[in-house]
């Protein structure tokens, strides 16, 4: 039993020493700032900003934009592919709120997904479709 109870003192000990140990690493340690936001990344954050609801929209149109000003097609449809899935989350709101910018993106949308279906896609015919679709998108009240 004697045994018994320096192995639960010197279990207490251990213990007590342990979280000691932790709090003072605690105290020792100054508390950090939150890191600095980068500029390039505060520039996203405004813009996504000024464009609203739509700012997912407007990102894949502007990476799909840079693919094809770069001649990578490929590259251009994949992320043209998440348009799909940006579109499905607001396209019942601006159904509901504004038709004609629905049937204005519905048609653009299917005028860049046919140009960048091609075997050789036209750069120029799907630079100006994107513009549209940019330009229509941009024209969709925020509200």
């Amino acid at each position: 039993m004697a045994r018994f109870n320096q192995i639960l003192v010197l279990s207490a000990i251990s213990l007590l020493a342990l979280s000691g140990c932790d709090s003072a690493k605690e105290a020792s340690t100054p508390p950090t700032s939150p890191a600095p936001v980068p500029a390039a990344t505060a520039v996203k954050t405004e813009k996504a900003a000024s464009q609203g609801n739509y700012a997912e929209l407007s990102g894949v149109v502007s990476s799909t934009k840079a693919a094809v000003e770069a001649g990578n097609f490929a590259k251009a449809k994949t992320e043209f592919d998440k348009f799909e899935d940006a579109w499905k989350k607001v396209e019942d709101g601006i159904k509901a709120k504004a038709p004609k910018s629905y049937d204005a993106v519905e048609d653009s949308t299917e005028k860049v997904m046919t140009a960048l279906k091609k075997s050789k896609p036209s750069k120029d015919q799907v630079l100006t479709q994107l513009q549209s679709l940019e330009k229509t998108i941009s024209s969709i009240p925020k509200s």
